[in-house]
Formats: structure tokens, sequence, C-alpha cells
């Protein structure tokens, strides 16, 4: 994999997918073993949107991996406005190793990859969020021993994090459902990828409208937020749409006793409870946590 892109998990095989998630296993066991893996390397980090967890795992990340990273803010990091992409893409070539970014349209950071001769990775867009998956997949392997058949269940938006999750559930060979309201279905096209990977693996993607269904038997329930970054004025119409979505006590308990996830920031009191947030069965800071050993297994198989 080195010197290539990740701009979605869709990109991968199998084989890779599984390729990253060992060697993250491998980094948070050992983390001295790798702390010269990136020795004298520089990524450079984009961001159009404010970030709390991708920010401080990737430059912390690069740290411990013997590396550095620069961070360029929403104010100075608006690519293709002040400088073409391919401009940018030129320079940074000269000086860097890596470039990771986090914009809002997925096109930027495709095509910032498409002219860039070293590797991109996609930090978020509001179509995929691949980080986010690889280290929930991490999680799921490590709460429920494996990956393979593990039973997830996604309630809420069909947005970026459940289209990066359908990927990486077919690239796992889980088996997943995303629950939504009516008109908020993750888009067809990404679910026709993630049933494409789920074809190879043995994994299942299924759609519902039905929470207490989906979640029924579940070995993780999962959610997000249901008014994402720049969908701000949306938030009180989806509020009340995504009613009877919120994951609770009495929807956990229709589970197989499931472990709770949310990739963060959390709107307590709106997609999930407290209660659940804070249960024994809540591993949102262990996921949190496995956002650097994800980042850092990529950083190694691509930049290295």
């Amino acid at each position: 994999m080195k010197g290539r892109d990740l701009i979605s998990l869709a990109d991968l095989s199998a084989e890779e997918a599984r390729a990253i998630l060992d060697l993250a296993a491998e980094v948070k066991k050992n983390p001295a073993a790798h702390s010269r893996d990136l020795a004298g390397k520089t990524l450079v980090m984009f961001f159009e949107k404010p970030s709390l967890r991708t920010r401080v795992t990737f430059e912390t990340g690069m740290s411990r991996l013997g590396g550095h990273a620069i961070y360029i803010g929403p104010q100075e990091g608006k690519l293709g406005e002040r400088e073409s992409v391919p401009d940018v893409a030129a320079n940074l070539d000269q000086w860097v190793d890596g470039i990771m970014a986090r914009t809002f349209s997925h096109r930027l950071v495709a095509d910032l990859a498409a002219h860039a001769s070293v590797p991109v990775i996609n930090g978020l867009t509001d179509e995929e969020h691949p980080c986010q998956a690889l280290a929930d997949f991490q999680t799921i392997r490590e709460v429920c021993g494996r990956t393979e058949g593990a039973r997830v269940t996604y309630v809420g938006d069909g947005n970026n994090v459940a289209v990066s999750l359908m990927h990486a559930a077919g690239l796992t060979g889980a088996r997943l459902t995303v629950a939504t309201p009516e008109g908020f279905d993750p888009p067809a096209r990404h679910v026709e990828i993630g049933r494409r990977l789920a074809e190879k693996t043995g994994g299942e993607i299924r759609l519902s409208h039905d929470p207490q269904e989906a979640a029924a038997g579940a070995q993780v329930v999962y959610t997000d937020v249901w008014a994402s970054m720049g969908q701000e004025k949306e938030a009180a119409e989806r509020a009340a749409r995504f009613r009877g979505f919120q994951v609770n006590r009495e929807l956990m308990a229709l589970t197989a006793d499931a472990f709770f996830m949310h990739c963060l920031p959390a709107h307590r009191g709106s997609e999930v409870t407290d209660e659940v947030a804070d249960s024994p069965r809540s591993v949102i800071f262990q996921q949190a946590g496995n956002r650097m050993h994800a980042q850092n297994a990529l950083m190694i198989l691509l930049m290295r």
C-alpha cells in the first residue's frame, strides 16, 4: 500500500482492510516498536471543518511514530480558493510526505489526490469518513472478538459515517443494519458498494426504517448526531423527524446486551441518553482512542 491514497474504504480489498486492522492492533499493543516508523516524515493536515479527534489523533500519532505534523486551519486551509488544487498539490509534493484533508467537498479531496504524488488521506468529507470506520471496526474486533458475522446496528442519519460503516462492514464480513427515518437512507450507490463488498466476505448490509426491529439481537448499537456540520439550519426539523430513533435504555434492552458506539461529539439527550452513553457497555472512548491507532497503522502502510 506504500504511496497509495485513502479517499474511500471502497478502494481497499478485504485483505488490505485486514492488514490495516492487524497493524492497528500491533501498534496499540507495542507502541515503542513503532516509534521510528515515520522518522523524518511530515504530514500536512488541511482542516475546513473544526475537529477535536481528527486533529489530535493525527498530530499525536505522527509524533508517536517519530514524524511531524503541520496544521493548516479553516482560515488558511480553503483549498482551491486562494490557489488552485493542482498548484497546492505540486507545492506540497516538494515538501511533505503525506496529506490529510478534512473538508466539506468529497470531490476536493479526490482532486487533491489526483494531483499530488504523495499519499492523500480523507480525514472526513460530507460523503465519507473512512478513518472513523477503521477505528470503529478495530473497536468492534476488540469487543466482539471478531468482525466476521458481528451483528452491528446503526441508528440515525444515513450520513458519511453510515456510508463508511457500510464499506467497512462489507470489507470485514460484518452483518450491518442501517436504520434511518424514511427519506434519510444512505445513498443507494454506497449501499450497493457495501453489498458488493459483502458478497466476497460473507457480510450483509440491510436497510430498515424500524429502529426496534433493527436493534433486536444486535451485538453493537451505533449512532451519530442527527444534524451534521453544515446542517445546523435543519436541526429542529431533523429532531422532529428522528423522534423515535434515540438510543435509550428501551432500545438497548432489545439487543443481545449490545455495546454502544458513537463517533462523537454526542448530543446527549438527542440521539443518545446519558444513561446509555455512560453505561458499562458504552465503548465510545475506547473507540475514540482507536482513532489514533487505526490512523497510525494507515500512515505506516501508506507513508513508510
